[in-house]
């Protein structure tokens, strides 16, 4: 019997059952564990492991900043996931529900959701550009090669002819790639005069793109309809979203290879510069990486793994989890590089210089690498249809997130059962929240909110949550759960790095961001300071919830001093616990009435009873007090 309860354990079914019903048939959950594992790798592994962590390594020491990238995610990344999931599993609540283990802390929760609609709202901008980009390929030659076209300016000078194809002069092509305040290359012009239609100024919206603004509906009907039903039907689509960018992937990396200066590109990006691994700024950066990469402090993880199964070993998916989205990056550098290198000999320049990060690197240094290799059409289109799942399997959760929440929140049947009109409510004002974003100055603003909106403010929220958890509610209790509901408590390892060695790593990110502070410009634009301005508030709007809900928490407790009203805010409510009665045991076993232990007391003393039913009721005392009701069935 305890074989076969372990066994059930493992693979997220509760002890006992054969079936593959859902275990919590009020709210749902997923069809099988595969299902949350690919979600999760799927909301994990985004834009940023192909566009961010390839720049993050060539700027500061190639395979030197390996060693602090994978020192951070054994120390703070791996750890806080598995924080995440362990406590929306527990609950089987969104990222507002769980907060019941301490009332006052619940602003971490709308925190965590004004974060996620600020990321929903501009990611879906970047999929619908590459959506865009992605029709635009389906070409004979693809639009942004020569520099003939209405948009392109008497300064343009394309890497190649337009005669025989063949490139252009050395000295055309150094201007090309140095001179960036007379940028010329047609993917340049292409992206800023067609694309975009830029504008000189944030506060210059100009036009509304309307193919932009296209594409963007395009985007959010996807999502909605992957998010229809909820985890059943994204749980179904993310086998093929969350699986096939790999195969993307290594396609362009076996492309990649083969190309001639390939190698030249990997060994830039391997090659270790040892004596940056003492620069402090190395060490601030993959801390930062692992941790924004990961997708902590957005709600996502927290409500994906409230879907799962009370007894589902999250330990053992954060850690695959976890593994899959750096390995990832690692992967992604070596696509990525194995083009530039690819790109940089056939220009005759560094590597360096024709390496980007951000948009810059999806959408003009690719997108011009790519008119370089045979059928370029054909791997644009696979390449920017890797971007749009990448993208689209970040974009599930970012929107199930803030779904989940207003549904739990409210929870009654009314709203449960009409989840899928709060799904489309949801998604209908994302899409007009994005309008602005598809003007001439959209992309100002995209910036703006990436750069401010889900920068210093995450690392903040997760600071808070591990104080909140570990010395507020207390690190023994939590254990205690942990252990009820996987069977073993946390590591000893983990234990360590939740009490200490995390906060004191986030803290570190914290300080470094800050440090390394620079106003946000985009090339030679430099944002006013209302725009800064505007950015700092977006920052500080989900912060400000945690201060702002407390006190209206603390206000309303009961107690005659502020001392008395703040014990009371801080200690778990009645709700707090697994959300099945059948898991509520031991401290959380409901308590039994007066009068069925007065009958239970008469059962005992009559002696008129048989022996059996006196061990019966025995047996059922026992379920009542400490909940082990497997082991005592299998004795009756």
């Amino acid at each position: 019997m305890a074989e076969k309860c372990s066994e059930g354990l493992l693979n997220g079914a509760v002890p006992g059952e054969t079936g593959k019903r859902d275990e919590n048939i009020k709210r749902g959950n997923w069809g099988n564990q595969i299902e949350f594992v690919l979600t999760s790798v799927g909301y994990a592994v985004g834009l940023g492991n192909v566009w961010r962590f390839p720049y993050l390594c060539y700027r500061n020491g190639g395979g030197a900043f390996m060693f602090p990238y994978f020192i951070m995610l054994v120390f703070c990344g791996i750890p806080l996931f598995f924080m995440e999931l362990s406590f929306g599993q527990f609950a089987s609540q969104g990222c507002l529900g769980v907060w019941r283990v301490s009332p006052m802390f619940k602003g971490i929760g709308y925190g965590m959701m004004v974060v996620s609609t600020y990321i929903g709202i501009y990611y879906n901008v970047v999929i619908c550009i590459a959506f865009y980009y992605f029709f635009s390929s389906m070409t004979r030659v693809l639009p942004w090669t020569y520099c003939t076209n209405h948009w392109n300016t008497p300064d343009c000078n394309g890497v190649l002819n337009v005669t025989n194809g063949s490139t252009g002069s050395s000295f055309n092509v150094t201007q090309i790639l140095n001179q960036t305040l007379k940028r010329t290359s047609p993917s340049e012009e292409y992206w800023r005069r067609y694309v975009l239609k830029l504008s000189d100024d944030i506060g210059n919206l100009g036009e509304v793109r309307l193919p932009l603004l296209g594409c963007l509906g395009v985007s959010w009907v996807v999502v909605f309809l992957c998010l229809i039903k909820g985890v059943k039907s994204s749980g179904k689509v993310v086998y093929f979203t969350a699986t096939f960018p790999y195969v993307v992937l290594t396609i362009l990396f076996v492309r990649g290879i083969t190309l001639e200066g390939a190698v030249t590109g990997i060994t830039y990006y391997l090659t270790p510069q040892w004596d940056k691994i003492l620069d402090a700024k190395v060490w601030g950066d993959a801390a930062s990486q692992i941790f924004y990469s990961l997708g902590c402090a957005w709600g996502g993880l927290i409500t994906m793994a409230s879907y799962n199964k009370f007894h589902n070993n999250c330990y053992r998916d954060s850690i695959i989890i976890s593994i899959t989205n750096c390995a990832t990056s690692v992967y992604a550098g070596f696509v990525i590089f194995s083009i530039l290198g690819f790109m940089a000999n056939h220009l005759g320049v560094d590597v360096s210089k024709v390496a980007d990060h951000g948009p810059g690197l999806a959408f003009v240094a690719y997108p011009e690498a790519l008119t370089l290799l045979p059928i370029s059409p054909l791997w644009s289109v696979l390449f920017f249809f890797m971007l749009i799942l990448l993208g689209l399997g970040t974009q599930f959760c970012l929107l199930e997130t803030l779904v989940t929440a207003v549904v739990d929140e409210v929870g009654n049947d009314w709203i449960i059962r009409r989840k899928t009109f709060v799904t489309l409510a949801v998604a209908v004002v994302g899409f007009l929240l994005g309008v602005p974003l598809t003007t001439q100055a959209g992309i100002y603003w995209l910036l703006l909110m990436d750069n401010y909106a889900a920068s210093f403010s995450l690392v903040v929220i997760s600071c808070i949550m591990c104080v909140a958890i570990m010395y507020i509610y207390g690190h023994c209790n939590y254990f205690k759960d942990i252990e009820m509901m996987l069977g073993f408590p946390p590591p000893f390892f983990f234990q360590i790095c939740w009490r200490f060695i995390s906060p004191v790593i986030i803290f570190f990110i914290l300080v470094f961001t800050v440090i390394q502070y620079r106003p946000i410009s985009y090339n030679a634009y430099v944002y006013p300071n209302w725009a800064i301005t505007i950015g700092f508030l977006m920052a500080l709007s989900s912060v400000i919830c945690i201060p702002v809900y407390a006190i209206y928490c603390v206000l309303r407790s009961e107690g005659d001093s502020l001392l008395q009203r703040l014990k009371n805010a801080t200690r778990p409510s009645r709700e707090w616990g697994p959300a099945l009665p059948e898991h509520r045991t031991g401290r959380y076993a409901p308590p039994l009435s007066s009068s069925t232990e007065s009958q239970l007391e008469v059962q005992l003393l009559n002696p008129e009873k048989p022996k059996s039913d006196e061990a019966g009721v025995a047996v059922a005392i026992t379920v009542g007090s400490n909940g082990s009701t497997h082991s005592q069935d299998s004795k009756i």
